[in-house]
């Protein structure tokens, strides 16, 4: 396993073993740079899943990153897409366990779209999520752990494959 330490570009809300109180969608909804992620997930319906027990680890997009996406697809947002488009996408950030920044590896990682796993890169001073770099992490919730992105993940569609390493 490879250590990580992400350099300048880490913002570390709360230590690994200090629990919130606040939950995933909680904590996403009392912060206004994940507003459109907060509204995808409430149209996806996935508000009660990502709400449950856990844990998880999320690789949440800021609004940036939507804002980019939507522009990228020729939509004007969060409204021109369904929640059969959604979903997917959604469950593609989202990994079983509570990963932190210490923990996190090289590898292809499986994530709750059954579909799809992520390519996870650890570097000297970057992690990356397939192409989205890790921009903060460590954001501690009462059923895991949120690390900031700035590229919304899209999944390939390719046949399933179980984690053979990484986080």
């Amino acid at each position: 396993m490879i250590a990580l330490t992400f350099g300048m570009t880490t913002v570390l809300a709360n230590s690994p073993g200090k629990t919130s109180k606040m939950n995933i969608v909680e904590i996403a909804s009392a912060d206004a740079q994940f507003s459109i992620l907060v509204d995808a997930v409430v149209k996806a319906e996935l508000v009660d899943a990502l709400s449950a027990a856990g844990p998880y680890t999320v690789f949440a997009p800021t609004n940036d990153a939507f804002n980019d996406l939507f522009k990228s697809l020729g939509v004007n947002g969060i409204d021109d897409l369904s929640k059969e488009q959604l979903k997917p996408i959604l469950l593609y950030h989202v990994v079983e366990g509570e990963v932190w920044s210490k923990d996190i590896s090289s590898g292809k990682v499986a994530t709750l779209n059954n579909t799809a796993s992520i390519d996870v890169e650890v570097m000297k001073n970057t992690v990356k999520i397939n192409k989205s770099k890790v921009v903060a992490a460590d954001i501690d919730a009462s059923n895991g752990v949120i690390h900031v992105i700035d590229k919304v993940l899209i999944p390939e569609v390719k046949t399933s494959s179980k984690s053979k390493g990484g986080c």
